[in-house]
């Protein structure tokens, strides 16, 4: 009856996954290869937990 208040999962992923994606573009763009580098892997392991569900 109350299903619509809980949220979806997969939405909240999605969200990280773009919102790291962006820190890391403008990580990238500042020159900070490293902070880069973790920011993409980060975003990664949400992709695939993303994909997962």
């Amino acid at each position: 009856m109350f299903g619509f208040l809980k949220t979806d999962p997969k939405k909240k992923l999605d969200q990280e996954y773009k919102t790291l994606l962006e820190q890391a573009m403008h990580a990238q763009r500042s020159g900070d290869i490293r902070k880069y580098s973790e920011l993409t892997e980060l975003a990664e392991m949400k992709k695939k937990e993303l994909d997962r569900l």
